[in-house]
């Protein structure tokens, strides 16, 4: 048996001699022995396969000599010398830097979010104009959002296991086509019932927002995950602003189904540029389809102008677990289940995550959502609470309920300001603290009734800090599940999430509707004490923490 020391590598698809290797690198971690075909040595060039049927390459160095040893013999290489033998995605990450390539990135994960605020904010402008048009009552009227977070409640879990089995790009495809024609069906609606069915499936289609994050998250260096997933937060921000925008000078002129018909163009962008973007390298590491991923970093590279490590990519799974361990979790996730996931995501090592994330969640979403649906209802209950219908024809026909819309919008911009400044500092668990406190005592006021003008100024604070709170909670999710579990972990908390969402228009619609508002505003001060309880809970900081990608690794956390 020969031993032969080295420090060069690169591509071969030569089959592997009979050799055994000895190597410190992580990828190996032990001797590591082929008895495959016998092949003779050319040169000073030796071959050794990987797992994925891939080959490279190892050269000896110039002044190092190939000895024969016994097989327990002593080793003539330092540890040292065989750094740069393989890289893991990490350190290919790191490499490559913030450029070009994760530009491209953000752009068509934050497209995939402004799609999905722009559906969202314009249920605030299409519930009090559909309301005296067709008669309905202030329960129809919030049926048409809660139908909304019913489909994305479905859609959370769906594109969550789309994602991580079939690959994020393949979620990406499903749920645009869903939304985008879904989203210009509902404005050509002849009834009721048909403008529930599509604005159902328009949801489906938006439980895909959480992917966007979870791939994008994946492209990013560690040490510049929390300012730019901030940055790439701003991307929802820029879709209320825009919509808020649209309603102001389209709804007045040409009524909600013109409104309808706008919104969905991003939805059809991100089904355009769908041919553009790379597969997550992490989601294919996770695959074993190592070739693919370092396929898409030599892409990166060369658009960011870097150069990747010098060796063969290797999945940190095999550098951070036993071999036959990794092989055995593998197996598992090919063959999991909706029960198996679950039962994964309570198992010992996640619990403690898990279900105050659910809580989270749920809590965030209903306040959140709560927030921008009452600024709508509170400017047209100043008007007298008790006639609904008159009420909100004259609403729609004045600018206040726009520029109330419009206003609290921008809100987001200054708590993203925050956000930007205190989170890489402070971590992730003290920012949402801070942003639930704020909430909280920001939307007190409102249990009476207030002026417009205050009511304005309280709804404009409080959302900053909500919507503030709601955007680390997504960046705080991916970094915390495995890979293997990214996408369905942060599909089923934001499934969660939606029950919340659902129930959020009943009471922000019909509580205030009918001069029930302190009532209302309680209710979501428990939600946002709910939420920041669930913080308090929450096990591990993440900030500054390398992405894991398989359960076990989470014990290491």
């Amino acid at each position: 048996m020969k031993s032969f020391s080295a420090i060069s590598v690169g591509w071969t698809v030569v089959p592997p001699p009979d050799i055994t290797f000895p190597s410190s690198s992580s990828y190996f971690g032990r001797e590591f022995r082929l008895t495959s075909h016998v092949h003779s040595l050319i040169g000073d060039r030796l071959v050794i396969s990987n797992r994925n049927a891939s080959c490279f390459v190892v050269q000896r160095s110039s002044n190092s000599t190939a000895t024969e040893r016994t097989e327990k013999g002593e080793h003539e290489r330092s540890p040292e010398k065989d750094e740069g033998v393989s890289y893991t995605l990490d350190e290919a990450i790191s490499s490559i830097g913030f450029g070009k390539f994760q530009f491209i990135v953000l752009a068509y994960a934050g497209l995939g979010w402004v799609a999905e605020a722009m559906e969202m904010m314009l249920l605030s402008f299409v519930g009090p104009a559909i309301q005296p048009e067709w008669g309905l009552s202030s329960g129809e009227e919030s049926f048409i959002s809660t139908v909304a977070f019913a489909g994305m409640l479905v859609g959370a879990y769906l594109w969550g296991v789309v994602s991580d089995n079939y690959g994020r790009k393949k979620g990406f495809l499903g749920a645009s086509i869903l939304t985008t024609g879904a989203g210009f069906l509902s404005a050509f609606a002849p009834n009721y019932t048909s403008l529930l069915i599509l604005r159902c499936f328009i949801g489906i289609g938006l439980g895909c927002g959480h992917v966007f994050t979870s791939w994008f998250l994946e492209f990013v260096p560690t040490q510049k995950r929390g300012t730019w997933m901030v940055v790439f937060a701003t991307f929802w921000t820029v879709g209320t602003i825009i919509e808020a925008s649209l309603g102001w000078s389209i709804m007045p002129r040409f009524g909600w189904r013109w409104l309808l018909g706008l919104s969905a163009f991003p939805s059809l962008l991100v089904l355009l540029f769908y041919g553009n973007v790379p597969e997550s390298p992490r989601y294919l590491c996770m695959k074993d389809r190592l070739t693919e991923a370092r396929d898409v970093l030599e892409r990166g590279s060369t658009l960011n102008q870097r150069e990747l490590p010098i060796g063969m990519l290797v999945s940190d799974q095999i550098n951070k677990a036993d071999h036959n361990e990794f092989h055995s979790l593998e197996t598992l996730d090919d063959h999991r289940t909706t029960v198996s996931s679950i039962s994964m995501l309570l198992s010992p090592k996640l619990i403690k995550t898990t279900l105050p994330l659910w809580a989270l969640y749920f809590g965030n979403t209903f306040s959140y959502y709560g927030i921008v649906l009452l600024t709508s209802q509170l400017s047209i209950s100043n008007s007298e609470c008790g006639n609904v219908i008159a009420s909100q024809l004259e609403s729609i026909q004045d600018s206040s309920l726009y520029t109330n819309v419009f206003v609290t919008s921008l809100a987001e911009l200054p708590g993203l300001g925050l956000a930007a400044i205190i989170l890489d500092r402070l971590g992730r668990k003290i920012s949402m603290k801070i942003m639930f406190l704020a909430g909280f005592i920001l939307l007190l006021p409102l249990i009476v009734h207030q002026n417009q003008i205050m009511t304005t100024t309280f709804l404009f604070g409080a959302r900053m800090f909500i919507s503030t709170s709601f955007i680390v909670a997504c960046i705080y999710a991916p970094e915390v599940y495995p890979t293997n579990l990214r996408a369905r972990g942060v599909g089923i908390a934001t499934a969660i999430g939606r029950t919340g969402g659902m129930v959020c228009p009943i009471i922000a619609i019909g509580l205030v509707a009918n001069c029930n508002q302190t009532l209302a505003i309680m209710l979501f001060e428990v939600a946002i004490l709910v939420s920041g309880l669930s913080v308090v809970m929450l096990p591990f900081e993440t900030k500054g923490m390398e992405l894991i990608d398989d359960v076990e690794q989470s014990s290491n956390i």
